[in-house]
C-alpha cells in the first residue's frame, strides 16, 4: 500500500521508495528508509499535507509525494523485510591505515596560528545550533523554531583560555549533499574555508536522525565535536547514553549540551582546544563500513584518486570516491583541476552500474541506509530510550491549531490579535514619544535664533525622525509577536496549515514562513527563501513578499488610518494587510501560469516540537530589530529629511521670508508656543500656502511635475513628492510630511492632513493603497536582484509592481467616490 492511503492514527513500515533521485534522497535524509516505522499523524484542515511522525520526528508531505513511498503493516514487514544491519565492531568501521591520510595532514594546518582557532558550527534545522551561536559569541541572531532562519553564514569572534575563536554559523541543513543552497553553501564553505575544527550541533533526544549529517562528516574526515543539545530533554524522557562510547566509537568527542542557559558550553570550548591542539584521544578517522558489494567498488577508484598529485586535500581521499560514485555533480566542480578527473568519473560510472545490478538499488540509496545501519548499531550498544512521552503536549497542540475545522479560525484569530496589538497598545507609549519630540521642538525656538537654522532644526531634523520615531512602540509590538510565532514552533504550523491553499495560488508550503516573515521586513525574508528547494517556487516567493506590508509602511498606514479612519482604523490596517496577500496570491498565480509552469521539487517540512520561548530570547530579538530601526532613523532616514527639508525650504520668495520672520517674531515673545502653532494650523489653507510651504521651492517644482501621473488618484503634489522620497525608505513618507506641513508629531501632521483640504478620505485611501504596493526600498531590490541571481527580476518588480499600486490606487479611488 502507498503512505498516502495510511489513515491517522495508524503505523507502517516503509519498504520501497520511487521518484526521482532528489526526491529519494531527501526523504532519506529525512529518515524515511527502508524498514523504519512510520506513522499518520494528523491531516491538514484542507486534508494536504500530512504529518508523519518517523525516527522521532514529525515531518509534514503531500499526498502526491506520500504516495511514492510504498508500506506495509507491521505484522506484514516481518515477513518480507530483513533485519537492518547492526554494529558488530571493526565489521562496520575500519580505522585509518596511517599512511598519507588526508586526516593527519590536516591536523598540522594552521599551526602557524598558534592562538586562533577558526571553528564552523553545522547541524540540522531545530537542533539548536543559532543559540549555541549566540551563547558563545554572544552574537544578538534570531533563534527560530522553523528550518530555515540561518539562511546565511553568521561569524563571531571572541577568547577563551588565551585563544582567539572564530566561530561561522552555517545554514541549517541535513546533509552536506549538493541538493539544496544551504548544502551547497555548507559544502563549499568547509572545503575553501578550511576550519580547524567543526562543532556538529545534534539534538540529543533525537540521535538516529541528526547522526546522518554526522556520517558525512566522519566520511570527510574533519575534525569535529559532536555538541549533544538540548541534553534536558533527552533526561526528560527518562532515557540513558553512554556519550563517551558513542564518541569512542564514531571516532568524534561528544559533549552534552543545553545552550539555551549555557550548560555544557565551557566542556565544548574545552574539547575544541583539545581537537586543535592534537591532544584529544577520542578522535580518530573511521570508515563507515557500507557492505563488501559497495566496498569493492570504493577500493579501486580511491587508489585511482590517491595517485593523483593535483587533488585536493581539504576532504579525504575515501570522500571523493564515495561522491563520485554517488555521480555528485558539484564533485565535478570542486576536482575541476584535476587531469584525471574524467576517468576517474568514467570508473565511477561503471561501478555505479555494477552494484546496482548486484543489489537492485543505485548507490545513493544503499549508503544511505548503510549509514543508518551504522547509526543504529551504534545506538543499540551506547542508547536506553526512555518511557516518558515527552511529545505528548505538541500532539495536544496540534489537534487544536491544526484542527480540521478550528486551523483556519484560530490562524486568523491571531493575526487580528497581532495588529490590533500594534495599533491599541503601541498607542500609549507613542504618545510620550510624540510629547517628547513637541517638547525638543518648543526648545529648539527658544534656543535658536529665528531664521533658516531654527527651521531646519525645528521642522527639518526634528520634525522629520520625530514623526517617524514615534513608531518605534509599533515595531516593537510587531516583532514581539513574529518571535513568540518563530520561537514557539506555531509559524511551522501556519505554513502546514496553509500548504494546500498556497498550492492553489502557484506558491509552495514553505513560501508561506517567508510572506509572514515579509510582514517585518521584506529584505530578511526574501533571504529567507533560500529554504525552498524549488528554483520556480523560490522566485516567485522572492517577487511576491514585497507585498507584504512591511514594519516601514506600518508608520504610513497608522498616521493615515488614525487621521481619516480613527473609528475603524483597525480594521483598515487589517484590510491593507489583506489587500496585500491578495495582490501576492494573484502575482504568484500570473507568473505560474505565464512563466513557471512545473513546480520541480516536493513539500517536504520538518514540524518541530513546541518549545516555550526563553524572555532573553523574545528581549534580545526585538532590541535587535528595534535597534536597526532606530539606526535607520539616525541615517538614512536623518540625511534624506535634512534634503527634503532643504528642496522643501529653497529658493526664498521674499513673501514667504517677510511672513517666516514675522511669524518667528511672534513665537518667541510668546510663552505660548503650542497655542500659536494650533492658531498657525487652522488657518485658511492659502495663507498656510504663502507662508507655512513654499510653493516655489525645487520641491514644489519637482512635485508639479509629478502630479499629472499621480492625479486620476486623488493625489496633489506634496502627496506625489512623499511617495518619491519613500524609495530609499518608506518611513520617509512620514517625515517628508512632517516637513512639508512644519508639523513636529503624529498628532499636528494627522491634523495637518485632515484640515489642509490636500487629502480626503478616498484620496487617502488610494495613497495607502499605493504605497502598500509601490515597489519597494533600495534594500529590498538589492536583495531580489542577489537571490534571484538576476538584474532583470529586479527590474521586473520595479516595473510591476509601480503599475499595480497605481491601478489599485485608481480603482480605489473610483470606487471610494461611489460611496
Amino acid at each position: 500500500m502507498k503512505l498516502s492511503e495510511l489513515k491517522n492514527g495508524e503505523t507502517a513500515v516503509i519498504v520501497r521508495l520511487s521518484g526521482h533521485g532528489g526526491f529519494r534522497k531527501r526523504i532519506m535524509e529525512m529518515g524515511f528508509i527502508r524498514g523504519e516505522k512510520v506513522k499518520s499523524v494528523l491531516d491538514s484542515p484542507m486534508h494536504d499535507p500530512v504529518k508523519y511522525h518517523v525516527m522521532g520526528y514529525d515531518v509534514l508531505l503531500r499526498r502526491s509525494e506520500a504516495a511514492m513511498i510504498e508500506v506495509l503493516p507491521e505484522e506484514e514487514a516481518k515477513k518480507e523485510l530483513t533485519p537492518a544491519p547492526t554494529y558488530t565492531g571493526r565489521s562496520i568501521y575500519d580505522t585509518c591505515s596511517g599512511n598519507n591520510c588526508v586526516s593527519c595532514t590536516l591536523r598540522k594546518v594552521s599551526t602557524h596560528r598558534k592562538n586562533v582557532i577558526n571553528v564552523a558550527l553545522v547541524g540540522n534545522p531545530n537542533s539548536g545550533k543559532t543559540s549555541i551561536f549566540n551563547a558563545l559569541a554572544n552574537q544578538n541572531e534570531h533563534v527560530g523554531n522553523y528550518s530555515g532562519v540561518t539562511v546565511d553564514a553568521k561569524c563571531g569572534s571572541f577568547n577563551y583560555k588565551g585563544y582567539r575563536i572564530n566561530l561561522t554559523d552555517l545554514p541549517g541543513t541535513y546533509s552536506i549533499a549538493a541538493y539544496t543552497p544551504e548544502e551547497i553553501y555548507v559544502r563549499r564553505h568547509l572545503f575553501e574555508q578550511i576550519p580547524d575544527v567543526i562543532i556538529n550541533s545534534v539534538v540529543a533526544s533525537n540521535l538516529e536522525r541528526n547522526l546522518y549529517l554526522t556520517t558525512e562528516l566522519i566520511d570527510m574526515n574533519l575534525r569535529t565535536v559532536v555538541a549533544l543539545n538540548m541534553y534536558d530533554e533527552l533526561l526528560a524522557q527518562g532515557a540513558e547514553l553512554d556519550y563517551e562510547h558513542l564518541g569512542a566509537m564514531m571516532g568524534i568527542p561528544m559533549i552534552p549540551t543545553v545552550a539555551k542557559n549555557s550548560k555544557g558550553l565551557d566542556k565544548l570550548l574545552d574539547t575544541i582546544i583539545e581537537l586543535f591542539e592534537g591532544n584529544n584521544k577520542t578522535i580518530r578517522h573511521i570508515h563507515i563500513n557500507y557492505g563488501n558489494i559497495i566496498e569493492e567498488q570504493i577500493a579501486p577508484l580511491s587508489a585511482e584518486i590517491h595517485k593523483a598529485e593535483d587533488l585536493p586535500q581539504q576532504f579525504s581521499v575515501r570522500y571523493w570516491a564515495l561522491k563520485l560514485l554517488e555521480g555528485d555533480k558539484e564533485v565535478a566542480e570542486e576536482l575541476k583541476g584535476c587531469m584525471e578527473l574524467p576517468r576517474w568519473q568514467h570508473i565511477a560510472a561503471n561501478s555505479a552500474k555494477k552494484i546496482q545490478a548486484q543489489i537492485g538499488v543505485d548507490v545513493e540509496t544503499a549508503m544511505s541506509g548503510a549509514k543508518y545501519g551504522f547509526i543504529n548499531g551504534a545506538l543499540q550498544e551506547t542508547y536506553k530510550a526512555g518511557d516518558k512521552d515527552t511529545q505528548r503536549k505538541t500532539r495536544r497542540i496540534d489537534r487544536l491549531v491544526a484542527n480540521r475545522w478550528l486551523g483556519f479560525p484560530i490562524f486568523i484569530l491571531v493575526m487580528w490579535v497581532m495588529f490590533s496589538s500594534v495599533f491599541l497598545l503601541g498607542a500609549y507609549p507613542q504618545e510620550w514619544i510624540d510629547n517628547l519630540f513637541g517638547w525638543l521642538g518648543e526648545q529648539a525656538c527658544n534656543l535658536i535664533p529665528a531664521g533658516a537654522i531654527q527651521d531646519l532644526v525645528v521642522n527639518g531634523i526634528i520634525g522629520g525622525v520625530g514623526s517617524v520615531a514615534v513608531f518605534i512602540p509599533q515595531i516593537l509590538i510587531l516583532y514581539l509577536f513574529i518571535s513568540l510565532m518563530e520561537d514557539s514552533g506555531y509559524m511551522a504550523r501556519a505554513a502546514f496549515i496553509m500548504d494546500r491553499l498556497m498550492h492553489k495560488m502557484g506558491l509552495h508550503g514553505k513560501s508561506f514562513i517567508p510572506m509572514l516573515m515579509g510582514f517585518g521586513c521584506n529584505v530578511p525574508a526574501i533571504m529567507a527563501t533560500r529554504t525552498i528547494e524549488s528554483r520556480s517556487s523560490r522566485i516567485i516567493t522572492i517577487l511576491v513578499t514585497p507585498f507584504m506590508s512591511c514594519s516601514a509602511r506600518l508608520p504610513v498606514m497608522v498616521l493615515f488610518a488614525g487621521a481619516f479612519f480613527p473609528k475603524h482604523a483597525a480594521l483598515v490596517l487589517i484590510g491593507l494587510y489583506m489587500l496585500g496577500i491578495g495582490v501576492a496570491i494573484l502575482t504568484a498565480r500570473l507568473l505560474r501560469f505565464a512563466k513557471f509552469q512545473k513546480d520541480e521539487t516536493p513539500f517536504v517540512m520538518e514540524l518541530p516540537p513546541y518549545r516555550l520561548p526563553t524572555l532573553r530570547a523574545t528581549l534580545r530579538h526585538m532590541w535587535e530589530k528595534c535597534a536597526q530601526y532606530i539606526k535607520k532613523i539616525g541615517t538614512v532616514i536623518l540625511l534624506s529629511t535634512v534634503v527634503i527639508w532643504f528642496l522643501s525650504y529653497y529658493p526664498r520668495p521674499k513673501e514667504s521670508t517677510e511672513y517666516r520672520v514675522q511669524s518667528t517674531e511672534q513665537r518667541e515673545k510668546s510663552k505660548e508656543y503650542r497655542e500659536q502653532r494650533t492658531e498657525y494650523r487652522e488657518q485658511s489653507k492659502e495663507q498656510r500656502e504663502e507662508g507655512g510651504i513654499n510653493e516655489e521651492s525645487f520641491i514644489a517644482m519637482l512635485g508639479h511635475a509629478i502630479e499629472p501621473v499621480l492625479a486620476p488618484l486623488g493625489q496633489n503634489w506634496r502627496s506625489s513628492i512623499a511617495l518619491i522620497t519613500s524609495i530609499p525608505a518608506k518611513e520617509l513618507v512620514v517625515s517628508t510630511l512632517g516637513v512639508l506641513y512644519s508639523s513636529d508629531s503624529e498628532e499636528s501632521i494627522q491634523q495637518d492632513l485632515c484640515s489642509s483640504g490636500d487629502f480626503t478620505p478616498r484620496s487617502a485611501a488610494a495613497f495607502m493603497v499605493f504605497i502598500l504596493l509601490f515597489f519597494p526600498c533600495i534594500a529590498t531590490i538589492a536583495a531580489i536582484a542577489d537571490e534571484t541571481g538576476s538584474k532583470r527580476w529586479a527590474a521586473f518588480s520595479i516595473v510591476y509592481n509601480t503599475a499595480v499600486a497605481w491601478l489599485a490606487g485608481f480603482l480605489v479611488y473610483i470606487i471610494g467616490g461611489l460611496f
